[in-house]
């Protein structure tokens, strides 16, 4: 497992978020979930029942997050919009975008309308963005976007039905749910690659369970794995955010460690040996004793067998854009994200719609330089 992100250059701008944390299950009812592998050493089929069977159906497994054969990568990326005319400027800002229900109706900051999503979609593409995972700017990946490209990150929080979701059965993918939108968009915009961070939860109540379980929104239990290890295989990060989104901040160390320690074990089930390099905490919180967001161990009480984890990144909730490994006091351990709510994009955007310091992240074309704003002249 692996992750941690923070945020760079600039100071932290906090957020008040209000969202009620999602209800903890019985920890007798996840059973097989999120003890079912320890080191990844089970086979993917280890949680137990039709999931685990169908899930190692459904195509050769990712054990880095790299991007399986035949899926578009972010090399692929074509030179349009505003970003092609503007100044190469690889010390720029890369924003990272966060997205949790994509539903009709909006309650509040955490709904997006399906159509508001797609027109996301449609406004970063114009501008000349195309997506990235985060591992993508940890690993400088980044620097295989062509020239005139700019990166974003698309992170989606608590694995909703709404942001992935079959109808009827494995592989027929709701059109109207977050991975079917993208994948329309892909129709039209053939050079929009699969990547996208999804910081999921094995098992919280109310359908976030790894994206659905036990019929709610139609979804059915046996289809999780197979949803996890879908992203998987099409190049989509998977990332840790706990087992069933505890606030991290109101429990002591061992508790945290298990949490998160058996949020991975849960991916492992569907994608067994995967990579985890990104957790995202829930409400931002931090653990009182802080590393243990990004560096930890829990031993199972059942069988003895400890199990660590270590993560490159780690997400925060809110903050001022900052994610660019090759700007000063880059610190992949605080990560800021932009909530997609109203017009934060729009507004987003066009803050970075300028040049110099503080302006966005364009691609000069070359992954051996780093190219640098006009505006700085100073050795990186």
């Amino acid at each position: 497992m692996t992750a941690i992100v923070r945020g760079m250059g600039g100071g932290v701008v906090t957020a008040t978020v209000r969202r009620a944390i999602l209800p903890r299950l019985a920890f007798a009812a996840l059973g097989a979930l999120a003890l079912a592998a320890c080191g990844n050493s089970k086979p993917a089929n280890a949680a137990g029942g039709d999931a685990g069977a169908a899930a190692a159906t459904a195509g050769s497994a990712s054990s880095s997050g790299d991007t399986a054969v035949g899926v578009r990568t972010i090399a692929q990326a074509g030179a349009r919009g505003p970003g092609a005319t503007l100044p190469p400027n690889e010390l720029g800002v890369i924003p990272v975008l966060e997205y949790h229900e994509i539903v009709p109706v909006v309650k509040g900051q955490f709904e997006r309308p399906p159509a508001r999503f797609r027109q996301d979609l449609e406004e970063l593409y114009r501008r000349g963005y195309r997506p990235v995972n985060l591992s993508d700017v940890i690993d400088r990946k980044i620097q295989q976007l062509p020239k005139g490209i700019s990166p974003v990150v698309f992170t989606f929080d608590d694995a909703s039905p709404s942001q992935f979701s079959f109808v009827g059965s494995p592989g027929h993918i709701d059109p109207n749910s977050a991975v079917g939108i993208w994948l329309d968009f892909q129709k039209t915009h053939p050079d929009w690659a699969d990547r996208g961070t999804f910081c999921m939860l094995p098992a919280a109540a109310v359908g976030h369970a790894f994206f659905g379980d036990k019929g709610i929104d139609g979804q059915q239990t046996a289809w999780r794995l197979i949803k996890v290890k879908w992203l998987a295989d099409h190049g989509f990060e998977l990332c840790d955010h706990t087992l069933w989104h505890a606030r991290l901040d109101k429990y002591p160390d061992a508790m945290v460690q298990e949490q998160i320690a058996r949020g991975g074990l849960a991916i492992d089930s569907a994608v067994p040996g995967y990579k985890i390099r990104t957790f995202a905490l829930p409400l931002g919180m931090w653990p009182r004793n802080k590393p243990l967001a990004w560096e930890g161990a829990w031993t199972n009480p059942r069988t003895g067998q400890t199990c660590r984890y270590h993560f490159d990144a780690v997400l925060e909730v809110a903050g001022t854009p900052n994610a660019n490994p090759f700007a000063p006091g880059f610190d992949p351990h605080h990560i800021h994200r932009q909530i997609m709510t109203g017009n934060a994009l729009e507004n987003t955007l066009n803050h970075l719609e300028k040049t110099g310091p503080g302006g966005r992240y364009i691609s000069d074309g070359n992954p051996g330089t780093v190219a640098k704003p006009p505006a700085v002249t100073a050795a990186r």
